[in-house]
């Protein structure tokens, strides 16, 4: 499963990325989203396309392509 999958007001926690880029995973690191944090999906943009979530604390935009590489379970 991964962030796409998740409804507004849904928790989750992450447990892994799937295969792509290193630089780019690097980035989502950057960003606090590292194996072990929980999100929570705040909104979901009409067309689906950008995903707001909460993590850490701070409010966070993903694009669609950007939150189908996290992979997440319910909490």
């Amino acid at each position: 499963m991964t962030i796409n999958d998740l409804v507004p007001g849904t928790r989750a926690k992450i447990i892994g990325y799937l295969s792509g880029s290193a630089t780019y995973r690097t980035k989502l690191l950057a960003l606090g989203l590292t194996r072990g944090s929980e999100i929570k999906i705040t909104g979901v943009a009409p067309l689906g396309d950008p995903v707001s979530l909460e993590v850490r604390g701070f409010k966070l935009s993903l694009r669609k392509a950007e939150a189908a590489v996290v992979e997440v379970e319910i909490v």
